[in-house]
C-alpha cells in the first residue's frame, strides 16, 4: 500500500513562486491529515502487507524538512497501525538515481521524480515493484479505514478472471463525508453548463449503484486504486497530464488491452481539506487534462499490440468531456463563470476565466503527439522496469529502503 503525503512550506510564508501546485499540500507548521490515514489502518482486519509513505515536497528547498516531518508522524502513528512502515522520500530517490547511473541507466532517471501528480503515482508503483510486490494499493492521505474487510476483498478480486480476463486493475470508490457515494452537484449556471459533477453522478449511478459487483469501469479514483504487477511493470502514469492522471492511467492501460473492473463495495471515506484554488483555476486545470485526453484519443493510429478506442468507450464521464462538444462546453461555462465574476466586482477572476477559452484552443493543446509519446513513454518505462527487476539492483535499491524503515518488530 502507497499513500503519498504532500507538505508545502509553513503558513506564514505560503506558497512562492516555482512550487509545485497541489490541491492541498498540507504546510510544515500544521498536522495535517497523513496520521489520521495510518491511525485507521487498525480497522483492518487484513495487515498483511507492507506500507510506503512518500513524502513528497513542493519545493526542493524544504526537501530534509519535509521528510523529517513526514518520518515523525510515522513513527508516533505507525505503532498503532500495526502494519511495517516505510518512507520514501527525496533522499532515497537520489540514492535510486545513483544507482542507476551506476549501472549505466542514468537516462531512465527523468522517469522518476518527485514532483507532478503522474511521477509521483509512477513512484506508487516503482517502490512496490522494487520490494517485491504482487500488487500496489493506491490510496491518498486525506481518506480513512472504515470497512475491516477493505484488504480482504483486494484480495478477493486482484489477479481473478472475470469473463476469461484478469483483473489486474481494480478500482474501489469514495465515500464522500456525509457517507454518500455521490458528489455535491452545484446550481451556479456556469458549473450547470460545465456539467462535470452531474456527468459522475450518472456514471456513479451506471456503475457503482449497479449490478453486478465486479464490472469494467470507465473511471477510477487515484485515492482507490488496485494495479497487479502483469500491469505496472508495462505501463506508467503519463507525466504530461497536469492532473487526472488516474483516468489517463486507464486510458493508457485501455489501449494496450488492459481493462480495469471496479468493486462496489471496495469503498474508503474521503475526507479532504477545503480547496483553496478559485474556480477560475480549477476549471483550467480540467481544460488542460480533457483537451490533452482528447488528442491522444484522436492521434491514435492502428499499432501491433494495441486497441483503438474512442470516448464512447468511457460513458457518461470521463465520455462526454472527450468529445468534439467539449469546446462548446469550455465556452459557454467560461462565459457564464466570467460575467459572475464581474457581476461581484472581481476583474481579475473574470478575465483569468476568459482566458481560459484562449489556452484550451492553444496551449491545452499538445505540441507532439500524444499517441507516439505515450509508445515512447511505455518503452521506456518497461525497460526501466526490467533493469530494477534485475536480482542485483533490486536488492541495492532495497537496501535504500531500510533508512527511515519504522518497523512494529525487527
Amino acid at each position: 500500500m502507497v499513500i503519498p503525503s504532500y507538505w508545502g512550506r509553513e503558513s506564514s510564508t505560503g506558497w512562492m513562486e516555482g512550487d509545485a501546485v497541489y490541491d492541498h499540500p498540507i504546510p510544515l507548521n500544521l498536522e495535517g491529515t497523513l496520521g489520521r490515514a495510518i491511525k485507521s489502518i487498525k480497522n483492518l482486519d487484513d495487515k498483511d502487507f507492507r506500507l510506503v509513505i512518500l513524502a513528497v515536497p513542493t519545493s526542493p528547498d524544504i526537501e530534509d524538512e519535509v521528510e523529517d516531518r513526514v518520518s515523525g508522524i510515522v513513527a508516533q502513528t505507525a505503532p498503532d497501525a500495526g502494519v511495517e512502515v516505510i518512507v520514501f522520500g527525496p533522499s532515497h530517490l537520489k540514492r535510486v538515481h545513483e544507482i542507476l547511473d551506476r549501472n549505466g541507466k542514468g537516462e531512465f532517471n527523468d522517469l522518476l521524480q518527485l514532483r507532478g501528480y503522474s511521477n509521483i503515482r509512477n513512484l506508487c508503483l516503482f517502490v512496490p515493484h522494487i520490494m517485491g510486490a504482487y500488487a500496489a494499493v493506491l490510496i491518498d492521505d486525506d481518506e480513512v479505514f472504515e470497512d475491516p474487510r477493505f484488504i480482504g476483498k483486494v484480495r478477493e478480486n486482484i489477479g481473478r478472471q472475470i469473463d476469461g480476463r484478469p483483473v489486474y486493475g481494480l478500482a474501489g470508490y469514495y465515500l464522500q463525508p456525509d457517507g454518500d457515494l455521490y458528489v455535491h452537484e452545484p446550481e451556479d449556471a456556469w458549473a450547470c453548463h460545465w456539467g462535470k459533477q452531474i456527468q459522475m453522478n450518472r456514471a456513479f449511478r451506471s456503475v457503482i449503484a449497479s449490478k453486478p459487483r465486479i464490472k469494467e469501469t470507465p473511471f477510477v479514483f487515484g485515492g482507490n486504486m488496485v494495479i497487479h504487477k502483469e500491469l505496472f511493470l508495462k505501463i506508467p502514469f503519463d507525466p504530461n497530464v497536469r492532473r487526472g492522471e488516474d483516468i489517463d492511467y486507464l486510458m493508457n492501460a485501455k489501449m494496450f488491452g488492459f481493462s480495469f473492473f471496479l468493486d462496489n463495495e471496495l469503498h474508503i471515506k474521503h475526507l479532504p481539506p477545503a480547496k483553496s484554488h478559485p474556480y477560475w483555476k480549477r476549471l483550467r486545470e480540467d481544460i488542460y487534462r480533457f483537451v490533452f485526453e482528447r488528442e491522444k484519443l484522436r492521434s491514435q493510429k492502428k499499432t501491433d499490440g494495441m486497441d483503438l478506442i474512442s470516448a464512447e468507450d468511457f460513458g457518461e464521464y470521463p465520455g462526454a468531456f472527450l468529445k468534439d462538444g467539449l469546446d462548446d462546453r469550455i465556452m459557454n461555462a467560461c462565459t457564464l463563470l466570467s460575467d459572475e465574476y464581474r457581476r461581484s466586482g472581481d476583474l481579475e477572476g473574470s478575465l483569468e476565466t476568459l482566458k481560459n477559452i484562449h489556452l484550451a484552443k492553444e496551449d491545452a493543446v499538445p505540441s507532439f503527439n500524444p499517441f507516439d509519446h505515450l509508445l515512447g513513454l511505455q518503452k521506456r518505462w518497461e525497460e526501466m522496469m526490467n533493469h530494477s527487476g534485475d536480482e542485483k539492483v533490486r536488492k541495492q535499491m532495497q537496501e535504500i529502503m531500510k533508512n527511515r524503515n519504522i518497523s512494529v518488530e525487527e
